[in-house]
């Protein structure tokens, strides 16, 4: 018995001693937790004190504006900044200042663009070119560029002749190379066409004629043969008079020192293109064809040597691209001078290249340089002499001396009926900046319908997508039927 009670009065202890331990943690617990409530709401209450004291301050700062600026000769001072600012340009060019200051110092850390970044969306998309017409439409934007120096020509069925030109001009360093090329090249480009398709025609007419007089005996030709005849047989093989591919853009050294851009005046002084006269029936093949890659070589290398002229007489240093479409019935020639560049959607909906950009970088490009003396640079992109981003270019006649930069180009031949285009794009590389081949192509066939709408919204794509370059869209379509209808539009000078 005595053994049973002492064992329950130990096992009581031992439950009370539990027991009380419980209960003491419990009490450290709540006493852990109240300091740790305690010291949060301290952190709380600092926090809110100092916010307070920053709300004051800038409720202080806010009264102490608005008592300074408030006063009359303050008010009248900001006016009177403000119509200067507003007189003496916008407000947007009198910030552009700044904004160069910022860039110049961001420069270092590799942001060249900033301020090219930073120009009114408003502005760059409002200075535009447009042009909807029958299987031709174009848009073009100055976009992040202080001022447009691309260029456009179209030219459909010239004269009645079926031919149709169509070029895109991409100027650098100014707009004088670009606007020259457009309304010297092209104009020399349209004239030697003409001419020398008129001297096929006389040439086929003269060939039907002898043919006529070969197949008929004397006796049973009409008097008006005989005659006819008879004038061709009198006639001696007198020569045409050699036409230069300057006829129209002629340098006077003496009469035009202060305003070379007055050239196309001087129609009546003839001058030799590299001391070589070019006969317009050199260009006429055996085969009774007209051979155009000869006339658009010779015609972009004579403008290039007149352009070289003019632009010495006034240090100009603005060169351009140039990409030239010819076509003539179902025939594509594509003459290509630098980065802009054209691409053809075929009859399975393929991209297919109608010319290369010359790039310096390219191993064909840099040999030549290299072999000139000259070499090239990376400076963002690769440059020659780290200046210039195309090695090909009209113009740019400091790099021409020692033909570091040449204006030969590349011309490429297309059979329309091989390839049955449902159309082709030519575009300034401000498009290529942020566009390939194919993305072009893709987003045209989605407006096919509207070509208009398509060129516009590429153009517009383009310039979201970042494009720091004025952006210029050329759509071409060529449905079964071509139109006859002769479309002449150019922008050589034309403001907005």
């Amino acid at each position: 018995m005595k053994e049973e009670g002492f064992f329950e009065i130990t096992l009581i202890n031992s439950w009370s001693t539990n027991i009380l331990s419980i209960v003491m943690d419990d009490s450290v617990e709540d006493k852990i937790i109240y300091q740790v409530y305690l010291t949060h709401m301290k952190l709380l209450s600092s926090k809110l004190t100092s916010a307070k004291n920053k709300v004051n301050s800038f409720y202080n700062m806010w009264k102490y504006m608005q008592f300074y600026f408030t006063k009359p000769e303050v008010i009248f001072f900001l006016a009177l900044i403000l119509c200067l600012l507003f007189f003496s340009g916008n407000l947007f060019q009198s910030t552009n200042g700044f904004l160069k200051k910022i860039n110049r110092s961001l420069s270092f850390i590799g942001f060249n663009d900033f301020q090219q970044l930073m120009v009114d969306e408003k502005d760059a998309l409002s200075k535009n070119w447009k042009f909807d017409g029958k299987n031709v439409a174009l848009y073009a934007i100055k976009g992040r560029r202080s001022q447009m120096e691309d260029r456009y020509v179209i030219k459909t069925n010239i004269m009645n002749t079926g031919i149709s030109l169509f070029a895109i001009f991409d100027g650098h360093g100014g707009e004088f190379a670009a606007e020259y090329a457009t309304t010297h090249l092209m104009k020399n480009l349209t004239n030697k066409i003409i001419e020398v398709k008129k001297l096929l025609d006389e040439k086929t007419d003269t060939t039907k004629e002898m043919k006529i007089f070969n197949s008929n005996t004397p006796d049973n030709l009409t008097p008006k043969m005989k005659t006819k005849i008879t004038k061709i047989e009198e006639q001696t093989p007198t020569k045409m008079k050699p036409t230069s591919s300057a006829d129209d853009s002629v340098i006077s050294l003496n009469k035009h020192r202060q305003d070379p851009l007055n050239l196309k005046k001087d129609t009546t002084i003839l001058k030799n293109v590299g001391d070589e006269m070019i006969n317009p029936s050199s260009y006429l093949q055996k085969d009774g064809n007209i051979n155009f890659s000869k006339i658009l070589i010779d015609e972009v290398l004579a403008a290039d040597k007149l352009l070289i002229e003019a632009a010495k007489l006034t240090y100009d240093i603005a060169g351009s691209t140039a990409l030239i479409v010819l076509v003539e019935g179902s025939t594509l020639f594509v003459a290509n001078v630098g980065d802009s560049r054209g691409v053809m959607c075929d009859k399975k909906g393929n991209a297919i290249p109608l010319s290369f950009d010359h790039k310096p970088q390219q191993m064909r490009e840099k040999k030549r340089i290299a072999e000139a003396g000259g070499f090239i640079s990376f400076n963002g992109v690769w440059r020659v002499a780290g200046v210039l981003a195309t090695s090909r270019a009209l113009g740019d006649y400091p790099l021409k001396e020692k033909q570091f930069v040449i204006a030969n180009p590349d011309v490429l031949t297309f059979d329309l009926s091989h390839h049955d285009p449902q159309f082709i794009i030519l575009a300034s590389d401000g498009l290529w900046d942020t566009f390939t081949n194919e993305e072009a192509i893709e987003c045209i066939k989605k407006h096919i319908d509207d070509s208009y709408h398509g060129a516009q919204y590429l153009t517009i794509q383009s310039f979201n997508r970042g494009s720091l370059d004025n952006i210029t869209v050329l759509v071409i379509k060529f449905p079964s039927i071509w139109s006859k209808e002769s479309q002449v539009v150019d922008h050589g000078g034309s403001k907005y």
